[in-house]
């Protein structure tokens, strides 16, 4: 049995702890697309049928395929999990039914977050204690949150949101870009 196993050196997933999982979804179903194994997790995939005698040498190899691929994407999404989470879903023979648990358990997971996170961008607050740079670019990556959500914010409000926060000694700088004729880009701010 010649199982593939994908170059660990130019493709190596973190290991998933149970945080970000949209992001471990979008590079497993890469790395299992690459290893043309992906199609185990279709939720379409038909079972194979029962050998007739006619062909049965072909549906038993069809079979063995099948079995080493399943084999394949279950070492690599067992792999990649956290040993906490490891420990939970070793146990489970499928690779597909792994794959829908975790699904499963994350995406409704982040659904109860999501909630939040519209609150979290209203309230953000700028400080002139901290850089303005990375005070930006955290109110970015709440912004980022949103388009995961297919919520797109045009760039003139992000702008504006970014003015609006601004903390006290920057009144000056927001008062002259509020007076300016022309948006300002988010690039430009």
């Amino acid at each position: 049995m010649a199982l593939k196993i994908i170059n660990q050196d130019v493709y190596k997933l973190d290991k998933f702890d149970g945080s970000n999982f949209t992001r471990l979804k979008d590079k497993m179903c890469f790395m299992l697309t690459v290893l043309n194994v992906i199609f185990v997790l279709d939720s379409k995939l038909e079972p194979i049928r029962e050998p007739s005698d006619k062909d049965m040498d072909k549906i038993v190899a069809h079979r063995r395929k099948h079995e080493e691929d399943e084999l394949v994407c279950r070492g690599h999404i067992l792999g990649t999990l956290s040993d906490r989470l490891y420990d939970m879903y070793t146990h489970i023979q499928s690779p597909k039914e792994i794959w829908e648990t975790l699904e499963h358990k994350y995406t409704t997971e982040k659904r109860g977050t999501n909630k939040f996170l519209m609150f979290k961008y209203y309230e953000f607050t700028m400080f002139d204690n901290k850089p303005i740079l990375d005070q930006v670019h955290e109110l970015l990556v709440l912004v980022s949150k949103f388009r995961e959500l297919k919520i797109v914010i045009p760039d003139p409000m992000i702008v504006e949101a970014i003015m609006a926060k601004l903390p006290q000694a920057w009144n000056n700088y927001r008062k002259k870009l509020l007076h300016m004729v022309e948006d300002i880009s988010l690039e430009d701010f």
